[in-house]
């Protein structure tokens, strides 16, 4: 396995520095990396463009997040909080919140929840200037409190002192609070009961405006449980999916691209096109390498990881730290099925030989050589390799002997 490795690497790096078995100069190396360079962010950029193209869970339920939090607050007054924040927003100009939601839809694959256009029908209901007008009114009255408090809050920090000043007898001009102590108790009540109808005048107003047609409707949605419970599976549903569907169009966008680079690269060995061979075989490794990091990116959380993680969680409880272990043993298996791919299908030396053997071919560069000639002009590799039954020359890397049919037990060195 390791002598294969080091034969798939060494094969890599010639072909990757050579045109026609020989190397690069540092000026072509330059500029093909800058090539690979360019090629490879765009390929990046393609990527991400085309894994966006599908609408995110966040995009098709977008109105999940507003409505998981509202159900979750423990707040006393979280109806007025969802009208106050809906109210306050401000929407562009002729805009409303359906339209808002389905601008997603432009250019992208999927559709916009109706439960939460639904939401978006009924936010934009309460979105009129009268409930804005309410809502500024009951600000102004919450700022008004605010005052009156930190008013107060000043006032009883002296309070204590006014009043031991006037227990001790002590002459007012010689006071250092502001405020004596019959005046300060004045201006406390006076607070306290303006604070008082201010909140009454407050909740009056919440009342009014929570009690209102389009807000009752709204409402009414919100707490209604079975629309939550399809908006919510429905979101966890698409979730779980969503890291799937991004791969298979990364994928759909990459495979053609390495398809046609192979293509190209069989066909200008064949051909003997040192320079579109050695293009050719940079951008089959530039395609190569993205696909490689998406697919481990999608096993970090795709539904394989879902998978492995609810079985480690439903046999080992929280113990997730053996997710780490099975990764561990998985990924090398990954590694290695990837690695027997390429050498099966993609570049079978067996399948290589057999076709250039067939076209008069050199078995190293590809290029066309006389039907006897044992070593290439082109190269100077060298063909044959002696039978092990016979001892009579056959092709090198190919399974049987020309003369005899006799296997040929493959090379420690392949």
């Amino acid at each position: 396995m390791l002598a294969k490795l080091r034969r798939l690497l060494s094969q890599f790096l010639i072909k990757t520095q050579t045109i026609n078995n020989e190397p690069l100069n540092k000026v072509s190396l330059i500029v093909i990396i800058l090539i690979d360079i360019f090629i490879l962010v765009n390929v990046f950029t393609g990527l991400n463009d085309i894994s966006q193209w599908y609408l995110s869970p966040n995009q098709t339920y977008p109105c999940y997040v507003d409505w998981r939090d509202y159900r979750g607050s423990t707040a006393k007054d979280r109806d007025y909080q969802i009208i106050d924040n809906s109210v306050r927003i401000d929407l562009p100009t002729r805009s409303s919140w359906q339209q808002i939601y389905r601008q997603v839809e432009a250019g992208h694959l999927g559709k916009v929840s109706q439960v939460c256009l639904q939401y978006a029908e009924q936010r934009d209901r309460i979105n009129n200037p009268s409930d804005l007008a309410t809502i500024k009114t009951i600000d102004s009255k919450q700022s008004q409190t605010a005052t009156l408090k930190q008013v107060n809050q000043k006032i009883l920090s002296q309070y204590d002192s006014t009043l031991l000043e006037k227990i001790a007898g002590q002459d007012r001009s010689r006071s250092i609070n502001a405020v004596g102590a019959e005046k300060a108790k004045q201006e406390l009540d006076k607070n306290s009961n303006n604070i008082t109808n201010l909140d009454r005048e407050i909740s009056i107003l919440k009342a009014e405006l929570l009690s209102k047609p389009a807000s009752n409707s709204f409402l009414t949605l919100l707490k209604d449980n079975n629309k939550f419970t399809e908006v919510q599976n429905q979101y966890q549903q698409a979730s779980f999916w969503y890291p799937s569907i991004q791969l298979a169009f990364q994928t759909l966008f990459l495979v053609p691209l390495m398809a046609i680079a192979l293509l190209i690269h069989n066909f200008a060995q064949r051909k003997g096109y040192g320079l579109v061979t050695l293009i050719s075989w940079h951008l089959l490794v530039i395609f190569s390498i993205p696909l490689i990091i998406k697919v481990f990116e999608f096993l970090q959380i795709g539904i394989i990881f879902q998978w492995i993680f609810n079985l480690v969680t439903a046999i080992f409880g929280r113990l997730l730290f053996l997710i780490s272990f099975i990764y561990i043993l998985l990924i090398p298996l990954v590694g290695f099925g990837i690695i027997k791919f390429s050498q099966k299908f993609v570049f079978n030396t067996k399948v290589q030989a057999a076709k250039r053997v067939q076209l008069s071919r050199c078995m190293n560069c590809a290029r066309k050589i006389g039907t006897h000639d044992a070593h290439c002009p082109h190269c100077g590799y060298y063909q044959y390799v002696e039978c092990q039954n016979c001892h009579s020359l056959t092709y090198k890397n190919l399974a049987y002997c020309r003369e005899c049919g006799h296997y040929q037990e493959p090379s420690p060195h392949l």
